[in-house]
């Protein structure tokens, strides 16, 4: 656990160990906000190259 932080008048909590997955479920309202959120970011980051296939 670290104790270096109770230095600063917080207490260290324990917590479980997560380990990693490389499933991503994109079922449910979670899921369809990532998918809305990395769509939109996707979008806005190549939107000259988009408005190029459009016009094809």
């Amino acid at each position: 656990m670290n104790t270096k932080i109770e230095i600063y008048g917080v207490k260290a909590v324990k917590r479980p160990k997560i380990s990693a997955s490389k499933k991503l479920d994109l079922t449910g309202e979670s899921g369809q906000q990532i998918v809305k959120s990395e769509t939109k970011l996707v979008l806005r980051t190549h939107k000259r190259t988009f408005e190029k296939l459009a016009d094809m």
